[in-house]
């Protein structure tokens, strides 16, 4: 990184806190801290939910996989297509309805306060967890790229995210995800066209080489429990894509700032279009590092883990400035994901345990700020656990893991709701119970990684109906007061 390069970085990171400091103070609620006081423009919603779920695991895991397997992940990009209508049809008109803040307001409708709480508190979990890797990735990426001590870029870019996201709330966030939304998209289309100019043969010459190399595998009729193919990526991913774009508070906060119902559609459509097209580019730069890398062995450190072979090229790959550019837009896709996770956790921390047991400040502005002190207190805890994700070898596994875990469960639940009526809570309870330590027994395991979410989810809606079916059925929840 030399000091041009430095200097582009650092002046991204100043002007993603200067758009936090240009909205500080000007929220008068809650409403207007989490949810923009719901008139948001359904564009910069759509590009903010994109941005925040296309972190930077994903910016590096997927070339990475690509370049250590094959590009089966193409296939979520048609599962992104297929789930739209789910949500604009199905999930999104009952939120709409209630004017929820969280997602999980629909479980205590549906089956009571305890669904709520217990649903809310795996989605603690799971966004903890993720934060951690979250601030990992990019950090590993800067580290790979200076030569910083890793533990210095991960403080930094964790107490970065949260300075903004506290002083200027969702307002804050969602502008900051439109310019990390463009540079992350630019960055790809930049890096796709660098490879294309190193490799032998260009495009055209990529994809040859990674046909005769089996990477341009994407699925057959043999299903493998040990290996991914496209069967396993694409049922999985489909009700993954439903978890995160339709349960998860993450998105469910952005789609609630919306001013419309017809921007709601709008948003979700934009998003899986883009999801389409940039899950591709991401599997191309993985089959163009694979053949760059083949036809110049010395232009990246030999023996270096796939899912660090993206930051070493733009580094060792591309000019001064666009470089310190490129990985900006790394930490684009970080800091989208970073303080976006934060402000959904103290969002639900909040409106989901603190406010219906009688916790929260009874005035607009003591609740106002808890909700910057749990913002903070939050960032640290997502930068502590970064250090933990540095356990992990693959980022892409490490966050399938934490899924799996616990959102698989989350959207059981949520399943059993919308599909049956003969669902209980406890039922639910039980299918999640069972499906938590099922899935951490599958991980010690032969079974490849990527049957892990769909192992979770079935086990958790299976055992959840039966166990409805079985236990003493409680008293229907009270009604929900009309907004």
């Amino acid at each position: 990184m030399t000091p041009l390069n430095m200097a582009v970085l650092a002046a991204y990171l100043l002007a993603m806190l200067g758009v936090g400091l240009a909205f500080a103070g000007r929220q008068k609620t809650t409403e207007d801290y989490f949810l923009g006081g719901r008139r948001m423009p359904w564009w910069a919603a759509g590009m903010s939910m994109y941005a925040s779920l296309t972190s930077a695991v994903t910016f590096m895991a997927l070339p990475g996989t690509a370049y250590r397997e094959n590009i089966a992940f193409i296939v979520v990009s048609f599962a992104s297509v297929a789930v739209a209508p789910v949500l604009v049809r199905v999930i999104y008109p009952a939120y709409l309805r209630m004017r929820v803040t969280t997602s999980y307001e629909y479980l205590e409708a549906r089956f009571g306060p305890g669904a709520r709480r217990s649903a809310a508190a795996l989605f603690l979990l799971a966004r903890i967890g993720w934060l951690g890797l979250v601030v990992y990735a990019p950090a590993l990426a800067l580290s790979v790229a200076t030569g910083l001590p890793q533990w210095a870029c991960i403080l930094a870019l964790g107490a970065l995210a949260t300075a903004y996201t506290a002083l200027g709330g969702m307002v804050a966030v969602i502008w900051t995800d439109v310019v990390q939304f463009a540079l992350m998209v630019g960055g790809i289309v930049w890096l796709a066209a660098a490879l294309c100019g190193r490799a032998p043969g260009g495009a055209a010459g990529i994809l040859s080489f990674a046909r005769e190399h089996g990477h341009l595998y994407v699925a057959d009729w043999h299903l493998s429990l040990t290996a991914m193919s496209g069967w396993v990526v694409g049922a999985g991913y489909f009700f993954q894509l439903m978890q995160d774009y339709g349960t998860d508070q993450t998105t469910v906060q952005r789609m609630m700032s919306i001013r419309t119902p017809r921007g709601v559609a709008k948003a979700l459509c934009f998003n899986a279009g883009v999801d389409f097209v940039v899950i591709g580019l991401l599997l191309f730069l993985g089959l163009g590092l694979f053949a760059v890398q083949a036809a110049d062995p010395a232009l990246l450190p030999e023996g270096l883990p796939s899912d660090r072979l993206l930051p070493a090229f733009i580094v060792a790959g591309l000019p001064d400035g666009v470089s310190g550019l490129l990985i900006a837009a790394l930490f684009a896709a970080a800091m989208s994901s970073m303080d976006s996770g934060i402000s959904c956790v103290s969002t639900v921390a909040i409106h989901d345990f603190l406010k219906p047991l009688g916790l929260a400040p009874r005035s607009e502005r003591g609740e106002l700020r808890l909700a910057r002190a749990l913002v903070l207190a939050l960032g640290a805890f997502a930068t502590a656990m970064a250090f933990w994700a540095a356990r992990f070898e693959q980022l892409i596994e490490a966050y399938t893991q934490i899924v799996s875990l616990f959102n698989a469960p989350v959207l059981g639940l949520f399943l059993l709701g919308m599909l049956t009526k003969r669902a209980t809570f406890p039922g639910g309870l039980a299918g999640a119970a069972v499906a938590i330590p099922a899935t951490l027994w599958l991980s010690t395991t032969p079974v490849h990684w990527a049957w892990r979410f769909p192992f979770s989810l079935s086990v958790a809606f299976a055992v959840g109906y039966a166990a409805s079916l079985l236990l003493p059925r409680p008293p229907s929840p009270p009604a929900r007061p009309a907004p």
